[in-house]
């Protein structure tokens, strides 16, 4: 599976239920890469889309704890197993975990590939990717050159998982 998520200099992604900029490059890149694709999130991040609806031309998945929450245009799950059980239909590499928080810490050991658009900046947060930085089966397998929107300098970058497949099992 794949994460993708953008991220400041502190590994933050959001503030008060909000992104903490956004970037017409990376929005490109986001719908670039997971148009046709299946997108998983929390309940959370679906308010942050626009009016509150999931993505079109993607199959959404959202994770919720409440079991009488229901969105058209969206399979609910309820729990990490329930997800992982209908995740099983798709291809490992066509399932793209965004967000928030909590979905991108659950998700994290069952992802080979992250993507990464990372702001050299540092904003005002309360929501934090993990910092795959610090976590040594993780590493750099590609880079962008530095972009700059307006003043703020950013990268593409993408990082995998050292040993591919070790905490798959789930999908055998």
């Amino acid at each position: 599976m794949n994460m993708i998520a953008a991220v400041d200099g502190n590994w933050a992604i959001g503030c008060k239920g909000k992104l903490l900029v956004s970037i017409p490059n990376d929005q490109k890149m986001f719908r670039e890469m997971t148009t046709g694709k299946v997108i998983v999130y929390g309940r959370k991040t679906l308010m942050t889309f626009p009016q509150g609806q999931p993505l079109p031309g993607r199959t959404n998945f959202v994770l919720s704890a409440n079991p009488s929450f229901s969105v058209k245009g969206a399979e609910v799950v309820n729990s990490e197993e329930a997800l992982l059980s209908a995740l099983k239909a798709y291809d490992d590499g066509e399932v793209f975990i965004v967000g928030g928080e909590s979905v991108y810490r659950m998700m994290l050991p069952y992802c080979d590939t992250v993507h990464v658009t990372k702001i050299d900046h540092i904003y005002e947060a309360d929501a934090y990717f993990p910092n795959l930085d610090e976590l040594p089966e993780w590493e750099i397998t590609a880079d962008s050159d530095e972009l700059t929107y307006f003043d703020i300098p950013y990268t593409f970058l993408r990082y995998e998982r050292k040993t591919k497949g070790a905490d798959h099992d789930f999908l055998l």
